[in-house]
């Protein structure tokens, strides 16, 4: 009976083994897993123990001390242009000037085939702001020197003015010479609009021609002293013309001036006449060229 258990028994291990041997020959899948295991931060908010009132209330006044200071200093920039601005504004620039110039005058033309006057000038000028930064108001007084075209003198030649003239009260007066060598005084208003280094203007002039005519007169019932007529009536004109600044404090200008001469006369204190027509009318142009220095820059 033991044996028969025991062959039994041996034969079963034999087969199992054989077939064991078998199986191994067979490839088998192996699947491996991977437990992962992932680990986050957790943070967790805390009160602190900080005076963050005082903190923050530190921080506040510091920017709006700083906003404060650069509105104060943008405030003050602003103003200080402003009053620059003004000050420019307000400011006067005042300066000299010097010039030459070619005159025509209507009422010689009878007297002289040369209708072309020369002469040179000197003047003080003062000008303003107004309105405008491009506007500014000029004031001018100026002298200009003009050469004689033509002498006529009746003690060497047969003028048309030779002979005998009597003033309002009979006294006889005789013609000796004259020329239109003579100065001229001239007082100007200008507008000026400022464009660059360009200064376009026009003005208002007022003028008076200092023109001389010698005669002899009596003294004593006897016709022998030398004395002098002269003009004295003012005239009224216009002008325009443009500057042009070629340096910091210089100016260069071409102007063209012209003149009404009205009831020209030529007068004297003793006596009272008056070798011209009344209620004559003259025509006066004039161009001149000019240069201009800035004393109050």
């Amino acid at each position: 009976m033991f044996l028969r258990k025991f062959i039994l028994l041996s034969f079963t291990i034999i087969v199992n083994f054989s077939f064991a041997q078998k199986k191994k020959k067979k490839i088998d899948t192996v699947y491996v897993y991977e437990n992962v295991i992932v680990y986050d931060t957790v943070y967790l908010e805390k009160p602190l123990k900080i005076k963050l009132n005082e903190l923050s209330i530190k921080n506040s006044e510091i920017q709006q001390k700083e906003l404060k200071d650069i509105m104060e200093q943008e405030i003050n920039k602003e103003k200080n242009e402003e009053k620059a601005r003004k000050k420019l504004a307000q400011r006067f620039e005042f300066g000299i000037e010097a010039g030459v110039g070619i005159k025509n005058s209507n009422w010689t033309i009878n007297t002289s085939n040369n209708k072309k006057q020369t002469g040179e000038n000197l003047g003080i000028w003062i000008s303003k702001k107004i309105l405008l930064p491009q506007l500014s108001l000029l004031f001018s007084a100026n002298v200009y020197r003009w050469n004689s075209t033509f002498d006529l003198d009746g003690n060497t030649e047969d003028t048309y003015l030779n002979g005998f003239y009597f003033t309002k009260d009979n006294q006889p007066v005789l013609f000796q010479r004259f020329n239109n060598k003579h100065f001229e005084y001239i007082l100007q208003l200008k507008l000026l609009y400022e464009w660059k280094n360009i200064r376009p203007f026009a003005g208002f002039l007022v003028n008076r021609n200092n023109y001389k005519m010698q005669f002899l007169v009596p003294e004593n019932n006897v016709l022998n002293k030398l004395d002098d007529f002269k003009t004295t009536q003012i005239n009224f004109g216009f002008s325009f013309g443009v500057q042009y600044k070629i340096w910091n404090n210089f100016l260069i200008s071409v102007d063209y001036q012209q003149f009404q001469l009205k009831n020209v006369s030529l007068k004297n204190s003793t006596f009272d006449f008056d070798i011209f027509k009344t209620n004559n009318t003259f025509a006066e142009r004039k161009v001149n060229l000019g240069i201009a220095y800035i004393i109050s820059k």
